[in-house]
């Protein structure tokens, strides 16, 4: 019965929030709670949801601060240069934007926090998103898949909750895997490419303000005319908005409308975009720069990052005196400082909202047992004669089972059962540990994790259209590393 309800429930809360039936929020705390009642345990949903409550807090103090901080970083002006070294990169060629929005997100993710490699790739990358009117689930879907693959690392959390769950070394597991893991990382790159052709035969390559006048400098051929309208960002490909679908996300998402009406606001802002496009990365104007203390902030930055992967620290705290500590060095005056918070108090609710919603769901999940019946439903069900091929089966198991369950009930709950299972047909504890490694593409765009609403709310982006369009990709990319582990002998 509370196998039968435990599958409902998820199988709810998707189809609600993907048909846009229910806001996420609404759906974390009412689709629950109604099948708490179901269960027969209505009256412990207090206890359930103080739980989970207990359990998440550390993680939305987590990221309500690092909202701040990585949001006063923005505004001052630091990611700036990242921006404009992109945007020369790309060349307002989509293909180009999508690749290095994988490629940005596969280098930020090193750092093995989701939640901040999600806040430094939608810094970089939104404003070009709505430059070039690019469709935004396309962002969040790659760089959530790619983080997915590298949130493999040892220091991510994945690889080292494999080695304490069956008391492996944590070396042990990883470095074998890292073929099998740079090919699911090359898929990400060729999925971003297909991607990127997709969205440039629908909006077209733009040539944005003095492109062309630069490059024929370069060139030494004569100057080019001076613009002299709004108007004056070319389109190379003859596609327009009433081709929003071809990008395959079904208009969902899509940084609104036509790519010429984006490359015309911003030309006629002289690089610094109107409010109507939503571009403000770029903009040279705003009062809140502080270019005298760019090294200080990239500093603090960097002295943070690195406290977080050397854990001199708990997370929360490090980024609560951070954003403590670069608030009152950037906006010394209390007026500033209110103003920068309130700034960007919606990005803050909006998250920590959806966090402790979460938790209401996490919490009856796993307080009323239907997290334990569930996985041992699914391990139960595997045939007898497949007892030889655990590692496959682990590795299959890995996709539903990371993404509808936190990853401590799934290596600390699940992998073990598994293990298990596996050594009684002669199956490599270390073997099982690096099948489980490869949903983890998959894991990062499930609706139980915290990072995720960091990812969709930045990128303002609805969770059920992240989630349809890149449900389909991640789980691509994760059966081509498993297929990857078992064709090199790892697996």
């Amino acid at each position: 019965m509370l196998t039968f309800l435990g599958f409902a429930m998820i199988a709810t809360f998707l189809v609600l929030i993907m048909m846009k039936k229910m806001s996420p929020i609404a759906a974390l705390v009412l689709i629950p709670a109604l099948f708490c009642v179901f269960a027969g345990k209505g009256a412990h949903l207090g206890d359930y949801v103080i739980d989970g409550v207990g359990k998440l807090a550390p993680t939305a103090a987590m990221l309500m601060f690092a909202i701040v901080y990585f949001g006063v970083m923005i505004d001052v002006g630091l990611f700036d240069p990242i921006v404009r070294g992109i945007l020369r990169f790309c060349k307002a060629d989509p293909m180009r934007v999508v690749v290095g929005t994988a490629v940005l997100a596969a280098i930020v993710s090193l750092d093995g926090d989701g939640s901040t490699t999600f806040m430094i790739t939608v810094s970089a990358m939104y404003p070009l998103y709505k430059r070039l009117g690019l469709s935004l689930v396309v962002m969040t879907g790659v760089a959530a898949t790619a983080n997915g693959v590298m949130n493999t690392l040892p220091w991510g959390g994945p690889t080292a909750r494999a080695a304490t769950a069956l008391k492996l070394d944590a070396a042990d597991i990883f470095v074998p895997m890292i073929p099998a893991l740079a090919v699911g990382l090359l898929c990400v790159f060729v999925l971003a490419y297909v991607l990127g052709v997709k969205e440039r035969r629908r909006v077209g390559t733009l040539v944005l303000p003095g492109q062309v006048e630069r490059e024929a400098a370069e060139e030494e051929l004569a100057p080019a005319a001076p613009a002299t309208s709004g108007a004056s960002a070319s389109i190379s490909s003859s596609s327009t908005s009433t081709a929003a679908s071809a990008s395959g996300a079904g208009g969902a998402g899509s940084a609104g409308g036509p790519a010429t009406s984006s490359a015309s606001a911003a030309h006629g802002s002289g690089g610094a975009a109107t409010p109507e496009d939503g571009f403000q990365g770029l903009d040279p104007h705003r009062p809140t720069l502080r270019p005298r203390l760019y090294w200080f902030n990239a500093g603090l930055t960097v002295a943070l990052l690195t406290a977080m992967i050397m854990e001199l620290l708990p997370i929360p705290v490090l980024f609560l005196l951070g954003a403590a500590l670069a608030l009152t060095v950037n906006f010394p005056h209390m007026p500033d400082q209110k103003a920068r918070i309130a700034a960007h108090a919606d990005n803050v609710l909006n998250v920590a909202g959806m966090v402790f919603a979460a938790a209401v769901f996490t919490g009856v999940l796993t307080g009323t047992g239907m997290v334990k019946h569930m996985a041992d439903w699914l391990v139960g069900a595997i045939p007898e004669g497949m007892g030889p091929h655990m590692a496959l089966v682990t590795g299959l198991l890995s996709l539903p089972l990371t993404y509808f369950m936190s990853n401590d009930g799934f290596y600390f709950g699940v992998l073990p059962v598994l293990a298990e299972a596996g050594a009684a047909h002669g199956v490599s504890p270390l073997e099982i540990a690096r099948a489980s490694l490869v949903g983890q593409a998959l894991h990062m765009s499930s609706p139980l994790v915290p990072a995720v609403y960091v990812l969709v709310g930045m990128a303002k982006v609805e969770f059920g259209d992240h989630t349809r369009f890149t449900v389909k990709w991640a789980a691509l990319t994760s059966l081509v590393v498993l297929a990857a582990g078992m064709l090199f002998g790892i697996i």
